[in-house]
């Protein structure tokens, strides 16, 4: 009765009061992804933007709420900082972090070349807004089977402002921030700075995050532009270590014994940068290139061992655009490439209680990709058809008792779309692309300290239909996608004796999936939204340690997802915002004998704005439920749970000047 409650409630809702929703014309939402500015009516693909108003609704110390407002993704935190992200489907091959996933701060990759993206660096309020490509969409960035997000990190111009954010809740939160935008002629300059700590709800589990950031736009003359963005973090969090049930019911805040007598944590000190030039050399041709770098200080103390990494990376992303906009049939054209490499110096140590101990074994690792993309479109007023690819190049290259050469085939990355527009507002859109991602560095070299040379890439073939319905009042919107992917050669994380971790290709999987997204003004105070996802990912040919897993449902992948968020503006400048997010049960291990709970996930948010100031006070989790947001997949000894917070609570003023 739940999933169908939850499921019925969103879409009748949706409908039942679209008729009396009344909202003037807004401007005209545009997709900045596809190396120029698209109408979203038209993209024809799978894309959903977090807005910077859809943002700011919630808490603002964690972009988890946020992001899972989208269907298709899956945001954990196991423990604060802590994140794990995942895109239509698997966490199989992300015991931590991020991959399988092309992230871009603007147009330069926060993903390095050994497929690694440190999202958890960033402050969350330093992110303006987030485009999101679902699917494989390697025709244009490159290896990734999951999708692409884009995160914007220019504010809209102004002439000056100054925003000072303070913000405090339980289990020791504070999170404040300051930013300074200056707008002169045509240059305009960002500075950002944020600091956060928190004990966390577990032990072991407090986190301490100091940011600083700044984004710059010079206009040199008209139609050339000159972007810097560059951010430095230092970040520490303690990792508490999985529970069994058992121990999860009878102590939740409780960490795993040999996590807290290790002082099991991560510790990260980045610094990033780029450059991007932007040239519209006529009315036709456009040039683009961004060149950009990274250093990482990167240190793990964990049950098993001590890893310290010096990571640097270096690159360049280059495109050029010719457009002929006149005709009736107004053709695009793009070439480009892209070009990385992320050199790794990795010690393993023993770890004694958090401190390094006798070296155990060093590797230098260097991870190099490049890739050459092409693209072309040719729209009408009523229809789009775009088609794209990408030829990408992989390889590693270590060194341990003599040089080592680890170099993936060429592989053609090609996608074909189409979108109709049925009606002004309303369009259907076709899309058929494959997927590509090869092993990441830490799946190459695991914790087990052994070089994995026969990890083969990840490939698939993805089908998929959608449906975009957006009016120009902004009265509702729909957007419904359906989709099938196969994957071949599937990348699953694996466990030693031990506790070590090591990587191998199990087989295929078959995954097939309903996107649902809409909102609705009821009237204009009251806004409702709602995402529902529904997911029948199975394994296909899945063969572990030989155990046939085949027909069995995917791991870590929930089969119904619905959020539901309501924000009610209210007189005397106050405003009600409140989320609901329902997630059945998730499968913990391949064998399927061993599930998470269903869950309900409440929260609100009271805000009163006057002038200058806004005041926020709100509470998460309201019905206080036991749940894990964050489960380890497979776990060695049971330990599947990573408990998350009971009911808590926060409160912020923000101050502009």
């Amino acid at each position: 009765m739940g999933n169908k409650f939850n499921i019925s409630v969103s879409l009748l809702l949706f409908v039942s009061f679209a008729a009396y929703a009344q909202r003037d014309t807004l401007p005209e939402v545009v997709v900045r992804s596809y190396l120029s500015k698209e109408s979203l009516i038209r993209v024809p693909t799978a894309t959903s933007i977090l807005s910077g108003a859809q943002l700011q609704q919630q808490q603002g110390y964690s972009l988890v709420p946020a992001f899972n407002t989208i269907p298709g993704i899956r945001m954990e935190e196991r423990s604060p900082g802590s994140y794990r992200l995942s895109m239509r489907g698997s966490l199989l091959r992300s015991p931590f972090g991020i991959r399988n996933i092309k992230i871009y701060m603007d147009e330069i990759p926060l993903t390095d070349a050994g497929g690694n993206a440190y999202l958890n660096l960033l402050d969350p309020g330093a992110v303006t807004d987030a485009e999101i490509l679902k699917g494989p969409d390697g025709s244009l960035f490159g290896a990734n089977s999951g999708g692409v997000i884009r995160l914007g990190v220019f504010d809209p111009p102004q002439d000056s402002s100054l925003r000072i954010r303070l913000q405090g809740g339980s289990y020791g939160l504070f999170h404040s921030s300051a930013a300074y935008s200056k707008q002169l002629d045509n240059y305009r300059l960002q500075l950002f700075m944020g600091y956060q700590r928190a004990d966390g709800y577990r032990q072991n589990s407090a986190l301490k995050r100091i940011y600083a950031q700044t984004a710059q736009q010079w206009e040199y003359k008209p139609g050339y532009n000159i972007k810097l963005l560059a951010f430095y973090t230092d970040m520490a969090y303690r990792t508490p270590g999985g529970l069994t049930l058992e121990q999860s019911i009878a102590n939740p805040r409780a960490a795993r014994v040999q996590s807290l007598t290790q002082q099991a944590a991560i510790y990260n000190r980045t610094f990033q940068g780029g450059l991007v030039h932007e040239a519209q050399i006529s009315s036709r041709w456009k040039h683009t290139i961004a060149v950009f770098g990274a250093n990482t200080h990167f240190e793990n103390p964990f049950i098993t061992n001590y890893e310290a990494r010096d990571e640097n990376t270096a690159g360049f992303r280059t495109f050029l655009e010719w457009q002929n906009a006149e005709n009736p049939i107004r053709l695009k054209f793009n070439a480009g490439m892209e070009w990385q490499r992320t050199g790794s110096d990795i010690a393993n140590y023993g770890n004694r209680q958090g401190v390094r101990d006798t070296l155990q074994v060093r590797d230098e690792i260097n991870a190099g990709q490049h890739f050459y993309f092409a693209r072309f479109s040719l729209q009408s007023d009523r229809s789009m058809l775009e088609g794209a690819a990408s030829l990408n190049y992989y390889h590693f290259v270590f060194d341990r008792n003599g040089r080592t050469r680890i170099e993936f085939k060429p592989v053609l990355m090609p996608r074909l779309s189409y979108s109709y527009r049925l009606e002004d507002d309303l369009s259907l859109r076709v899309t058929v692309s494959r997927g590509y991602s090869p092993p990441a560095t830490a799946e190459v070299r695991a914790s087990n300290n052994v070089f994995n040379t026969s990890l083969q890439p990840e490939t698939g073939w993805n089908y998929e239909t959608g449906l975009r319905y957006l009016p120009r009042t902004g009265r509702y919107m729909l957007d419904v996608a359906l989709f099938h992917y196969r994957m071949q050669n599937a990348i699953v994380r694996k466990l030693d004796d031990l506790g070590n971790e090591f990587f191998d290709n199990a087989g295929g999987t078959r995954q097939t999936g309903l996107e649902v997204q809409g909102s609705v003004w009821l009237c204009r105070k009251l806004e409702l939204r709602s995402a529902y996802t529904f997911s029948i990912f199975k394994f296909d040919d899945y063969t572990v340690a030989g155990k046939d897993y085949s027909g069995n449902d995917m791991t870590g992948v929930p089969q119904h997802v619905v959020v539901t968020s309501v924000l009610w503006h209210l007189p005397y400048a106050f405003s009600l915002f409140a989320q609901h997010n329902f997630t059945s049960s998730i499968p913990l291990d391949d064998a399927n004998t061993v599930y998470a709970k269903r869950y309900h996930l409440v929260q609100g948010k009271i805000s009163w704005q006057h002038s200058r100031i806004t005041l926020q006070a709100g509470v998460d989790n309201v019905l206080n439920e036991k749940y894990s947001l964050g489960n380890d997949l497979n776990a060695l000894g049971g330990r599947y749970f990573n408990p998350a917070p009971g009911r808590n609570y926060f409160a912020n003023a923000t101050f502009s000047f």
